[in-house]
């Protein structure tokens, strides 16, 4: 285990474990299926998303490595509120079906909230619906939303600690930044949310042992806005133009410098995230075995 304080800029490798975790999936998946249960997990995808159609390819080629089936539903400028809240209620009454995610975002004509509402807790397993939110809160059992969720596994896999740390969340999204910051508070930390209007923002960093940086703005945390020894959790993925590939919310080769422990852009947080989505699909089908 590493101590917070030590710079040695250590890359926490999302990439690397979520293959532990992939293939660990695809031994509890073929345990299902000599049961007779075919983990399966069904997307709506607005196919006019370039991201999105990106992020879902990536998850279904996943889910065809561990074995558990998926099938994409298209949202697009035809799809009428009422036909899309009748295909959740179809999805949430099949049987075969363990787990929904609705990919964000949907069409801006549609009503997400009210798609989220009607999509049953025990197949929200993107964690991001109210009912599994208010679980989040009240510290009840349910999915949790698989980017926090990949996030502290990717902390617990390196032996970050997390006990009595001050940890900064940068961002305060409901599918990332508000559960992480409890997941962070259920672990005992000391947490603030901070967002992009945050005042005094650097020195509030510099007062963090933990850094999540989920605010959406390229490059924006610098290394000398952190406590020598932090650990940098950079939770975004940004196009710059003029600059080739995705870039993170924090500059990767100031902050390295500083931190004890910092996850790469792309490598880090986003693995972790399908990991942690398919992690889920597969206990939810445990489920119907009462395993």
């Amino acid at each position: 285990m590493h101590e917070v304080g030590r710079m040695n800029g250590t890359t926490l490798d999302g990439l690397s474990l979520s293959k532990t975790i992939r293939a660990e999936l695809k031994e509890r998946v073929d345990r299902l299926r000599k049961k007779g249960i075919h983990p399966r997990l069904d997307v709506l995808l607005a196919e006019d998303d370039p991201a999105s159609v990106t992020y879902v390819k990536m998850k279904r080629r996943w889910c065809e490595e561990v074995g558990i089936e998926s099938r994409v539903y298209e949202v697009n400028a035809s799809t009428t509120q009422e036909q899309l809240i009748r295909k959740i209620h179809e999805l949430n009454a099949d049987e075969t079906v363990h787990g929904v995610l609705i990919q964000h975002p949907l069409p801006k004509h549609l009503d997400e909230s009210e798609a989220l509402m009607a999509l049953g807790p025990e197949k929200d397993v993107d964690g991001i619906t109210p009912q599994s939110l208010g679980r989040l809160v009240a510290n009840l059992p349910g999915f949790r939303c698989a980017t926090p969720l990949g996030i502290m596994r990717l902390l617990d896999a390196y032996g970050v600690p997390i006990k009595g740390k001050n940890a900064l969340v940068i961002g305060r999204s409901v599918i990332l930044g508000k559960p992480a910051a409890l997941m962070l508070l259920q672990r005992h930390a000391t947490v603030t949310i901070a967002h992009s209007r945050t005042e005094n923002l650097v020195e509030i960093c510099r007062d963090a042992d933990i850094v999540v940086a989920a605010v959406g703005r390229p490059e924006m945390v610098k290394g000398d806005w952190l406590k020598a020894g932090a650990v940098v959790v950079d939770a975004g993925y940004n196009r710059v133009e003029g600059r080739k590939g995705d870039v993170g919310d924090v500059e990767f080769d100031s902050a390295k410098e500083v931190a004890s422990f910092i996850t790469p852009v792309p490598g880090g947080v986003g693995p972790m995230t399908v990991a942690s989505l398919l992690s889920n699909a597969v206990d939810a089908a445990e489920v119907r075995l009462n395993l």
